[in-house]
């Protein structure tokens, strides 16, 4: 059996059929990676290929990787002294409601941001916008769930600029949130989505999904275009073949959306009792919080207080990404309702010593 360069293998193969049956409209065909930057990467040498355009719109707060070719989408002050940045790259405004930059209030705003963002592409870029890259739903940024408008927004904007929505589902996709991809909540069809993390269950595989029509155009479907050294190898596609079969098979998109509903109502009885949680959001299994000094004035909470905080919960037996004021719940789609509960009731105990101290205003 060959298991070398483009030759396919047996789980490949059945591997590519499943996700053309689960995959959202059009949308057929796949080319498998190794890591999620590199899917990205490709994702948008794709859309320079099929629109023969080559600017990128992203968002404050995404995250696409670490690579020279998407780290000036990075959405925060992550990326400086990395420069110089690749040229053509613009970021605009991501609906992160809790800390609007406009200083609005949903719903009240009329979803200012997208007219902000209509009225950005338009003055700061050359009009050649190949690709307009966004989150669903923001992961590294903490957890963002924007407003149902936001996606079609986003998504009509590109559509206004010849452009190619792709939707980076590389946290979102494969149950975390509730419906198998992040895109599914709105009922919005991407051109191109990425895939990765939760697709082979921490092995390392990542994917760009596609249609017929935008995968055919050339220079990227030319050979070795857009292939990769080690994407979609025997061991890789087994892996994630296995794990989406098992998503599927033991029901876990719907255990996701079941018991993320479960652990989003017990933060929100914390949130009730602790002054200094800011914020609880969710869907499904991705759930965030901002924990701060005050409520009125939502400075984050101090970073040593944050520490604490992670500290706390790891000595209880807790692993919690929350050594930041941006606390970020991402657990294990198996997780139960009793450890949901037994989760919060852990950081019950956690933020009852800060408040006990006063700590939180510091």
């Amino acid at each position: 059996r060959l298991a070398v360069g483009s030759f396919t293998s047996e789980p490949r193969l059945q591997l590519m059929k499943l996700l053309a049956e689960l995959a959202p409209g059009a949308i057929k065909r796949t080319q498998l990676y190794s890591g999620g930057a590199e899917a990205v990467e490709a994702a948008i040498r794709l859309a320079k290929a099929y629109t023969k355009k080559y600017e990128v719109v992203g968002f404050w707060g995404g995250f696409h990787g670490k690579t020279g070719g998407v780290l000036g989408l990075i959405g925060d002050e992550w990326k400086q002294k990395w420069g110089p940045l690749p040229g053509g790259t613009y970021q605009v405004p991501y609906a992160d409601c809790y800390r609007c930059p406009f200083q609005l209030t949903y719903p009240g705003c009329g979803m200012f941001c997208l007219d902000f963002i209509r009225e950005s592409v338009k003055k700061t870029t050359a009009g050649m916008i190949a690709a307009v890259l966004v989150e669903p739903m923001q992961g590294t940024a903490g957890n963002v769930v924007p407003p149902p408008e936001f996606l079609p927004g986003v998504r009509d904007i590109a559509r206004e600029n010849d452009a190619l929505l792709i939707a980076d589902e590389m946290i979102t996709g494969f149950g975390r949130t509730g419906k198998l991809f992040g895109c599914e909540h709105t009922g919005v069809e991407p051109d191109v989505m990425t895939i990765g993390k939760g697709f082979g269950n921490g092995f390392p595989v990542s994917g760009l999904m596609s249609t017929d029509a935008i995968t055919s155009a050339e220079p990227f479907a030319r050979p070795s275009a857009s292939s990769s050294s080690y994407g979609g190898n025997p061991l890789a596609a087994t892996a994630a073949l296995t794990t989406v079969h098992a998503i599927l098979d033991e029901r876990l998109v719907d255990n996701a959306a079941r018991v993320g509903a479960v652990l989003l109502r017990e933060l929100r009885g914390l949130q009730e009792k602790y002054e200094f949680i800011g914020d609880v959001r969710g869907a499904g299994l991705l759930v965030g919080m901002d924990l701060v000094k005050d409520r009125r004035s939502k400075e984050p909470l101090s970073p040593e207080v944050s520490e604490d905080i992670f500290r706390g919960a790891l000595s209880r037996g807790l692993i919690l990404m929350g050594y930041f004021s941006r606390v970020r719940i991402n657990p294990p789609l198996i997780l139960t309702e009793s450890e949901a509960r037994d989760g919060v009731a852990i950081l019950d105990e956690v933020f009852a010593e800060i408040a006990r101290t006063g700590r939180h205003r510091q």
